[in-house]
């Protein structure tokens, strides 16, 4: 299974700043929802990811607020973990206090303060080796380690700690949202309609015979 395959509704972030949203299932007026949220539809291997650009980043945390309340209506099994919808990590330059990393069968984390090291341990993460670096022990499986995570993600944004969740998936250029794709298109703009001019003919020439008709000849002597 994926890392986004374990929940009904899942949010995340790429590295470049993408908020997507993948959902397990089928969700009453999911589309509508998010797409009323300004996410657009993409299709990609068989499957539909809903995708919010980083041009809108500022606000996605409003936007992925307002589809996630949406969706919460029909499924509560949901998982946030994406950094663009925390109004301080709305720059995907800004560093965080915390970064914690999905890679291949680990999950590792780096802390810039002191103040998150009894947070990382509390959830199960363990130091590392260097100062202030700490992973989840390797027997975890992945549903696991993805709940630990969560757990230790909404506890560190609780106590005012930023934190960003590597998630390690790109939205590449076969998943950006092309012109064609459904609901990337902008909308066309509206038509006026154009006034038609009437042409007046010019008014006919008489011909001589109507010209001369009702004139008075002398009569002939």
């Amino acid at each position: 299974m994926a890392l986004t395959d374990h929940h009904d509704v899942f949010i995340g972030s790429s590295g470049a700043g993408w908020t997507f949203v993948v959902l397990n299932r089928p969700l009453r007026n999911a589309a509508r929802i998010l797409t009323a949220a300004r996410f657009t539809a993409r299709e990609h291997q068989g499957r539909t990811l809903y995708l919010l650009p980083p041009e809108t980043a500022e606000d996605a945390h409003e936007r992925a607020g307002v589809a996630a309340y949406g969706l919460m209506a029909h499924a509560l099994d949901l998982v946030d973990l994406a950094w663009t919808t925390r109004q301080h990590g709305a720059n995907p330059s800004r560093e965080s206090d915390v970064t914690l990393r999905f890679t291949d069968h680990a999950v590792t984390t780096t802390a810039a303060t002191g103040q998150a090291d009894a947070i990382l341990v509390q959830h199960g993460l363990i130091p590392a080796g260097a100062k202030r670096h700490y992973a989840l022990p390797s027997g975890l499986g992945e549903r696991a380690a993805l709940s630990a995570v969560v757990r230790a993600e909404a506890h560190l944004y609780a106590d005012g700690i930023s934190v960003r969740t590597d998630l390690g998936i790109a939205i590449t250029q076969d998943i950006l949202p092309t012109p064609t794709s459904p609901g990337a298109a902008p909308a066309p703009p509206p038509t006026t309609q154009v006034q038609r001019r009437s042409r007046r003919r010019p008014p006919r020439a008489r011909p001589p015979q109507a010209r001369r008709r009702g004139r008075r000849t002398a009569a002939p002597n």
